[in-house]
């Protein structure tokens, strides 16, 4: 093994904090000092000090870092870079899409918990001498979905003294200066006598109303209502709320009470402009979808049943989640491939196999057959025309025009399965898809031996997880798939972290991270694509479930965790052909991937020095004519492997671009300390 050496550790050995290197300064300095003491004493006792200094500073260990070689052949490409390499995995997990990447601004808006019926963020309203009680009525709803509604009953009320009830939102609700949110509610009243509803957003902490609206009445039927609120001059806050009041006694019933920011792109029952504007400069080639746990379910009947995800909110059930909390299910199926569509990524549609969190599962054969029918209505929904039973539905939905599927997931981490029926199940999948769509490449959730699948997720075989490592484990791992199987199904690694930091990521962390990503690199003529995961993690207390995430946010800001930049750069500096690299060192924390543009002529040199000293580096170019002498250099660096960004300082670690002008044939560069960084070099 070419990489390995104690010269490059620095232990601490004092109280102080000194290293190694600090303390041999400081007894150079003393021995010169002594040495020096005694010049004008015997020629016996020079004698002495100079052995004891030569015997001392022998004893010691080497300090500066030797200067490493890497050499790149530039000459030809060993291999084509895989197109679909980075993408992003998701799955309902510290609010990633209620209170996070999906845009509802309202908590809890239909009434239902994982404690059941429940008015959790909802609270009443009596103001002045008003009086008036609210509950979850079991017995009535606006649809077969919704049986069930927030009754409100007015004793006594009037201007002044109104009735009513507020929600509290996803740790609040972030009101900005000048801005339309639209909103919407399901409601009928038990007399036309009771009147309208206003409708206002209020600062938690002044009572100031930033906007007001009313529906001036309400029939005695269930009805949806549309409302809109605009503000005015205000400073930027996330302490509002959303209050429906009433002013006359009486009984109404409320459901699915709504109300949304502006949306990116303006969709209707959209997503975060700010989150989804953070995964645009991901550059991400593909989704891996709904997930994760979120996929299985903790019990069977928990799982992501799709068809109940589609069609008008209304009509969604809603469903818990194996993370303690409620979905909405606003991002169903056809949120998810929309959400492709805006970032122009592939959809990896992972599809229930028929096993839960529990261990529970469905035996294949005859008992399987309705899971695999289901998964090939899916597969119809995605991409069938309009003239197929589940394609009219998507075109009813809102999307006439088919989304472009080539990859399926048959179930995830299907390893936990003690039952070890998966390999009879996913034959039973594989073949019934690939009998209706010949094209499509499926991905096994783990190994299997009854048919090959094109693709295998994955896992480490140690840990027997996804890929969930410290930096160390990563750094020592760097080579996991340099000799692996060409012959073999390709590779996705449907989930991987370096899980250091928390809520998101540190540097340490992000080091790990590219660390690993340089051997993904060097190999993605085999390792076809891998997705980071957790993606997101509502920052806000109580909110996460995992720590070590992506990307962080409250209700009002968002930021990317050194880990997320580090992304960044390698996405977005990426060639099609893998290069040849050779690299000298005996630093065991420097890595190195080297891919080539074949149309800009860009050769992108990732190099990544995870030590705490800077790394003096010989870099030679072999096999092209020219090297511009001109490059740049994309630099993510920071003072400790603890040092990160955070709701409050969210800038901290971030990329910084610069020049060298040295570039050639062969040129010199030293590495800082706890760095990342990209070379751009033009090639002839």
């Amino acid at each position: 093994m070419k990489r390995g050496s104690a010269c490059e550790q620095h232990v601490k050995i004092d109280a102080a904090g000194l290293t190694t290197p600090d303390v041999c300064t400081k007894l150079s300095l003393i021995l010169r000092k002594t040495f020096s003491y005694f010049h004008k004493g015997t020629v016996y006792m020079r004698l002495v000090f100079a052995g004891a200094l030569l015997l001392a500073t022998a004893s010691l260990p080497c300090f500066s870092q030797a200067t490493a070689h890497l050499t790149v052949d530039v000459a030809e490409t060993v291999a084509k870079v895989s197109p679909t390499l980075y993408g992003i995995m998701s799955e309902e997990i510290n609010h990633s899409y209620d209170g996070g990447l999906y845009a509802e601004m309202v908590s809890n808006r239909t009434f239902k918990t994982v404690k059941g019926l429940s008015l959790e963020n909802w609270v009443l309203i009596q103001n002045g001498d008003a009086r008036a009680t609210m509950e979850v009525d079991a017995s009535t709803g606006p649809s077969a979905a919704l049986r069930h509604s927030l009754m409100l009953t007015v004793a006594s009320a009037g201007p002044g003294a109104e009735a009513g009830f507020y929600n509290t939102g996803f740790w609040g609700m972030a009101m900005r200066p000048k801005t339309a949110y639209g909103g919407s509610f399901w409601a009928k009243a038990e007399s036309p006598l009771l009147g309208g509803v206003t409708i206002r957003l209020v600062n938690d902490k002044t009572g100031e109303v930033a906007d007001s609206t009313s529906i001036p009445s309400l029939g005695i039927a269930w009805q949806q209502y549309q409302y809109t609120l605009r503000t005015g001059e205000l400073n930027p806050s996330a302490d509002y709320h959303l209050e429906f009041l009433v002013e006359h006694p009486g009984t109404v019933w409320f459901q699915l009470i709504s109300l949304f920011p502006p949306t990116y792109k303006s969709e209707a029952n959209g997503k975060r402009t700010d989150l989804m504007e953070m995964l645009t400069a991901l550059h991400p080639a593909f989704l891996r979808f709904p997930g994760g746990n979120y996929l299985e379910g903790e019990q069977l009947n928990e799982h992501f049943e799709w068809k109940k995800t589609i069609g008008p909110l209304v009509d969604r059930p809603t469903h818990t989640t194996p993370w303690n909390y409620w979905s909405s299910d606003g991002m169903g199926l056809l949120e998810f491939l929309t959400w492709c569509e805006d970032l122009h990524m592939e959809p990896l549609l992972a599809v229930f196999s028929g096993y839960s969190l529990n261990h529970e599962h469905i035996k294949p054969g005859k008992d399987l057959e309705p899971y695999v029918q289901d998964a090939l209505d899916e597969i119809e929904y995605v991409t069938g025309g309009v003239n197929t039973r589940w394609g009219a539905e998507r075109a009813k939905d809102g999307h006439p025009a088919p989304f472009v599927l080539k990859y399926v997931e048959i179930g995830n981490e299907e390893y936990h399965d003690p039952s070890g029926t998966y390999n009879a199940r996913f034959a039973q999948f594989y073949k019934a898809i690939k009998h209706r769509y010949p094209a499509l490449q499926i991905v096994a959730a783990a190994p299997v031996t009854a048919v090959r699948p094109d693709i295998l997720d994955d896992n480490d075989h140690v840990l027997h997880t996804h890929f969930y490592r410290t930096a160390q484990q990563f750094f020592q791992d760097v080579h996991h798939y340099d000799t692996y199987d060409r012959s073999g199904p390709k590779i996705l690694v449907g989930e991987w972290a370096t899980r250091e930091g928390s809520p998101t990521t540190n540097l340490g962390a992000a080091l790990g991270d590219a660390a690993w990503m340089t051997g993904l690199e060097r190999n993605s003529d085999i390792v076809v694509m891998a997705s980071y995961a957790p993606l997101f993690v509502n920052v806000s207390p109580g909110a996460m479930q995992w720590p070590s995430d992506l990307i962080g946010y409250d209700a009002m800001t968002s930021y990317g965790s050194p880990s997320y930049y580090a992304q960044v750069m390698f996405s977005t500096h990426l060639g099609d052909g893998i290069l040849k690299t050779n690299l000298e060192t005996p630093n065991p924390r420097l890595f190195e991937s080297a891919t080539y543009d074949s149309k800009t002529h860009v050769v992108h040199l990732k190099l990544v020095n995870a030590a705490s000293t800077a790394q003096p580096l010989e870099v030679a170019l072999t096999g092209a004519a020219h090297v511009q002498s001109e490059a740049t250099v994309t630099t993510l660096r920071g003072r400790t492997m603890q040092e990160t960004n955070s709701i409050t300082d969210p800038k901290r670690i971030v990329p910084v671009t610069s020049k060298i002008s040295n570039a050639g044939a062969k040129f010199s560069y030293t590495l800082p300390k706890y760095s990342i960084q990209v070379f751009d070099i033009r090639v002839d």
